[in-house]
C-alpha cells in the first residue's frame, strides 16, 4: 500500500488515534472512544469490545495494540466509530457540552427549596438531597450527573409512554375517541371533563383501559413492562411493590375520578374500571433510573428508535402525537408557563422526574424528589429553564434575527481557526499522520487561510510528494486553487524546484473535474469518506 493513499477505515482509526506511533495502549483508544460520548457497554459495540477482551488476553503486555491487532477489534463496528470520531454524532464536540450540563447540574443542586412527596412513604424516604441529570443523544452519546444509579418510580413520567404505546397498538382515531387533547387549566386531579364529555387529555389514568383490552391484567403489565425496556434499550426497569401498594391504599381520590369517567362513559364498552385503576397504580409503581430513562426519553426524540439498539420500538404518529401533548399538557398547572419558556415537550411525576425530550437531538431525565407547589421538581425545573437559556434548544430559537445562543450541533468557531491552523502546520511539516486524522475528522481538507493559501500550495512550496499524493489521491482536493496572488500549487512547486511534486500535480491537472455548483468549502473527503461508508 503506498504511504499516500487513504487506508481502510480500520487502517484510518488507528492513524487518527496513535498520532504518529506504531502501537496504542488499549486505555488510549477507550478514553478517545468516551469523549465522542459513546459507551464502552454500548450494545452496538458489544463484537469490538469483546474482541478487544479476547485480544488483549493474547497480547504479551495485555495492554499495546499494533495496527493489525486494532483492525482485528473495531472492524465489526467499524461503521459506528468512524461516524464518532469524525465528528458525525448530533453533538459533534461533545466533551465541551458535557461541560455545560455539569455546570448547570451544580448550579441548580444549590437550590434548596421544595418539599418531598409525603403521601406514598417510599417517595417520603428519599433524601432530599439526591439531584441527578443523565441525557442521550439520538446517537448513542451519553452523559451522567449525580446519583444517576438509584432507581425510583416513573409515577406521572409514566403516562406519556402509556399513551405512546396505546396509539401505537390503536391509532391515534380510536384512541381519541375516548380522550382529548386539551390542557384543562385545572388542577391535574380535578373531576371535570370537557364539552365533548371526554377528559381533557392523556394525562389522566383511563387511558389504560385501551392497552390490550381483552388481555388479563397480567398479560398487560407483562406487555407494557417489554415495551417499556425496549424503549430504554434493556436497560434498568424495575417494579417497586411497596410503591404499588401504597398507590391503592391512598387513592381514593383516583378511585372517584374513575367511577366519575365511568359513570359518563369514557371507558370502552366492558371495561372493569377497578381492575384499570389497579394497572394505572402498576404502571406508576415502575422503577427506573436517571440512566434508563434518558434511554426513554431518547427513543421519543429519534422518531421511535431505541438510540442503544437501533430498534424501531414506537410509530412515528405515536412519537408525534405523544409529544404534542407533552408539550401542551405534561407539567401539571406549570404546562403553559413550561412551553413558554422552555419550548420543550416534557412529563414530570411526583417522585422528582422530568423526562424531557429535545427532538432530533436528545432525551433527558432529570430526578430529585424536592417538589414546588405545584408539584415540579425544583431543581428539575431550573435545570431545565437554564438548558434553553444556554443553548438554542427551545422550539422557537431559531427563528430568523433571534438573538444567537450556543448550538452544540454544530463545530465552534474557535476549532474551525484552529483546525486551519492544523492542517497547514501538518502540511508545512510533511505531517502525513496528523493528516490523516484530519480526514477523519471530517476537516475540510480544502479550507484556506487569510491569504486563500491551501494545505496542497503549502505541501507543494515544501516538497512533501507524499503528502501532496495524500490531499490528491486519497481527499480529492482542487489540484488547481489560486492564492490571493493568483499562484496555484503547481506555481509553488515550479518556484522552488520540486520536479516530483510538479508531475504529480500535473498529472492530476489533467484529471480534475470540477462539479459546475462547487464552492469554496465542499468538503471532498466527506463525499468520499461517506461514500466508504455506505458501501
Amino acid at each position: 500500500m503506498k504511504a499516500g493513499i487513504l487506508p481502510s477505515l480500520e487502517d484510518l482509526l488507528f492513524y487518527s488515534i496513535a498520532e504518529g506511533q506504531e502501537r496504542i495502549p488499549a486505555h488510549k483508544f477507550i478514553t478517545a472512544l468516551k469523549a465522542t460520548g459513546l459507551r464502552t457497554g454500548d450494545p452496538r459495540l458489544k463484537e469490538c469490545m469483546d474482541m478487544l477482551k479476547v485480544t488483549l488476553k493474547s497480547t504479551s503486555d495485555g495492554v499495546m495494540l499494533d495496527r493489525h491487532l486494532f483492525k482485528k477489534c473495531v472492524q465489526s463496528n467499524i461503521v459506528l466509530l468512524t461516524q464518532a470520531f469524525r465528528k458525525k454524532f448530533v453533538i459533534p464536540d461533545f466533551q465541551p457540552f458535557a461541560s455545560h450540563i455539569d455546570t448547570l447540574y451544580e448550579k441548580a443542586r444549590k437550590l434548596a427549596g421544595g418539599l418531598v412527596a409525603d403521601y406514598i412513604p417510599q417517595i417520603a424516604k428519599f433524601s432530599p438531597d439526591l439531584w441527578a441529570v443523565s441525557l442521550c443523544t439520538v446517537d448513542g452519546q451519553r452523559h451522567t450527573v449525580g446519583d444517576t444509579k438509584v432507581p425510583f418510580c416513573l409515577q406521572s413520567c409514566v403516562k406519556p409512554l402509556k399513551y405512546a404505546i396505546a396509539v401505537h397498538d390503536h391509532g391515534t382515531e380510536y384512541v381519541h375517541q375516548f380522550i382529548g387533547k386539551e390542557p384543562s387549566g385545572l388542577r391535574f386531579n380535578k373531576l371535570f371533563l370537557n364539552e365533548d364529555g371526554k377528559d381533557y387529555n392523556h394525562q389522566l389514568q383511563h387511558d389504560c383501559s385501551l392497552l390490550l383490552s381483552e388481555n388479563s391484567n397480567a398479560e398487560k403489565f407483562d406487555y407494557l413492562m417489554n415495551f417499556l425496556k425496549k424503549m430504554a434499550g434493556n436497560e434498568y426497569v424495575g417494579f417497586s411493590n411497596a410503591t404499588f401498594q401504597s398507590e391503592r391504599e391512598s387513592g381514593d381520590r383516583n378511585f372517584a375520578i374513575g367511577y366519575y369517567l365511568k359513570e359518563k362513559k369514557c371507558f370502552p364498552d366492558g371495561t372493569d374500571m377497578t381492575s384499570v385503576l389497579d394497572l394505572y397504580f402498576q404502571l406508576c409503581s415502575i422503577e427506573v433510573t436517571c440512566e434508563s430513562a434518558s434511554v426513554m426519553a431518547a427513543t421519543l426524540a429519534n422518531g421511535g428508535f431505541c438510540p442503544i439498539t437501533g430498534e424501531r420500538v414506537l410509530s412515528p404518529e405515536a412519537v408525534r402525537d405523544t409529544l404534542s401533548l407533552m408539550h401542551s399538557c405534561g407539567m401539571y398547572d406549570f404546562s403553559g408557563q413550561f412551553a413558554f419558556h422552555v419550548g420543550l415537550p416534557a412529563k414530570s411525576g411526583v417522585a422528582g422526574g422530568i423526562l424531557l425530550v429535545v427532538p432530533n437531538v436528545m432525551g433527558i431525565m432529570c430526578w430529585s424528589p424536592p417538589l414546588d407547589k405545584l408539584g415540579n421538581s425544583v431543581r428539575g425545573i431550573q435545570f431545565c429553564t437554564d438548558l434553553v437559556s444556554l443553548f438554542n434548544f427551545h422550539n422557537y430559537d431559531n427563528l430568523r434575527h433571534f438573538t444567537k445562543k450556543l448550538d452544540p450541533r454544530r463545530e465552534g468557531g474557535d476549532q474551525r481557526v484552529k483546525s486551519v491552523i492544523n492542517l497547514l502546520f501538518a502540511a508545512y511539516t510533511g505531517d502525513l499522520s496528523a493528516l490523516r486524522r484530519f480526514a477523519l475528522s471530517s476537516v475540510d481538507m480544502e479550507q484556506r487561510d487569510y491569504d486563500s493559501r491551501t494545505a496542497l500550495h503549502i505541501a507543494a512550496a515544501e516538497g512533501h510528494t507524499e503528502v501532496v499524493r495524500f490531499l490528491l489521491e486519497a481527499c480529492k482536493v482542487n489540484p488547481g486553487p489560486k492564492d490571493r496572488w493568483g499562484n496555484t500549487p503547481i506555481d509553488e512547486a515550479t518556484h522552488f524546484g520540486h520536479h516530483e511534486v510538479l508531475a504529480l500535480l500535473q498529472e492530476y491537472s489533467g484529471k480534475h473535474n470540477p462539479p459546475v455548483h462547487a464552492d469554496a468549502d465542499k468538503q471532498s473527503t466527506e463525499k468520499h469518506l461517506d461514500g466508504r461508508l455506505e458501501t
